[in-house]
């Protein structure tokens, strides 16, 4: 077999397909969260915590070295609003999905196990009874 062959109906079993669809939706739905986020959760949370804008808050750690207008070292600066935009974004996304995953696993139908044999003990213990019987 050669290795395109190989390639190909590696690529195109069921399960590698829906992983991939499922990255896609992931990265989509995972926009969709961001634009959330920063569009109407944040600027929505701001006046309940004082006017203080979540996504903008940084933490300079050393100042830009300056000579006239022109910045000769840039600032070392922390973003912490990014990191807690990105941390909200990232619980709602893992919400989401442990929800819907929650909800396939209990849409899932629940195979009945087929009544196993009995021990052979029991077997021998009823073909005797049943011989005793006659």
């Amino acid at each position: 077999m050669g290795m395109i062959s190989e390639f190909k109906s590696f690529a195109m079993k069921g399960n590698l397909v829906d992983m991939a669809v499922g990255v896609v939706m992931g990265a989509a739905f995972g926009t969709v969260v961001k634009s959330f986020i920063d569009g109407i959760f944040m600027p929505a949370i701001s006046p309940i915590m004082g006017g203080i804008d979540l996504a903008s808050m940084k933490y300079t750690m050393k100042d830009a070295v300056m000579e006239g207008d022109k910045v000769i070292k840039d600032a070392v600066v922390m973003n912490i609003g990014d990191f807690l935009t990105a941390l909200i974004s990232f619980i709602i996304v893992a919400f989401v999905m442990f929800m819907i995953i929650k909800g396939m696993n209990k849409s899932k139908k629940k195979e009945e196990e087929a009544p196993s044999a009995p021990p052979a003990q029991e077997v021998l213990l009823a073909e005797i009874r049943d011989l005793l019987k006659k």
